[in-house]
């Protein structure tokens, strides 16, 4: 079955950094485009980052480009996303999961979770 695994997170100081990391496993994860979602605690999912499966082209939500950077490991099947200058606003739990796209829609299928992995900007 297909299984993503999010791990990296914790308590962190405003200004530090952390990495997540996402072990995916029962699919081509080389195939696939890629995402990093986070749901802030009393508010609805929000976007974070994607990349393409070919890990050429990425993309940020405006509340995080500069600061945190997506990338892949297809060889180990691997998702991460590197966090840095880290802020209270992005206290969340972190999902990776698959994007698909189907041609004729401007948005994509969010169609695979993992079961998050908390992350906590605090003093």
């Amino acid at each position: 079955e297909v299984q993503l695994v999010e791990s990296g997170g914790g308590l962190v100081q405003p200004g530090g950094s952390l990495r997540l990391s996402c072990a995916a496993s029962g699919f081509t994860f080389g195939s696939y485009d890629m995402s990093w979602v986070r749901q802030a605690p009393g508010k609805g999912p929000d976007w974070v980052s994607s990349i393409d499966s070919a890990g050429g082209r990425r993309y940020y939500a405006d509340s995080v480009k500069g600061r945190f950077t997506i990338s892949r490991d297809d060889a180990k099947n691997t998702l991460y996303l590197q966090m840095n200058s880290l802020k209270p606003e992005d206290t969340a739990v972190y999902y990776c999961t698959t994007e698909r796209w189907e041609v004729g829609v401007d948005r994509p299928k969010y169609d695979y979770w993992g079961q998050g992995t908390q992350v906590t900007v605090s003093s």
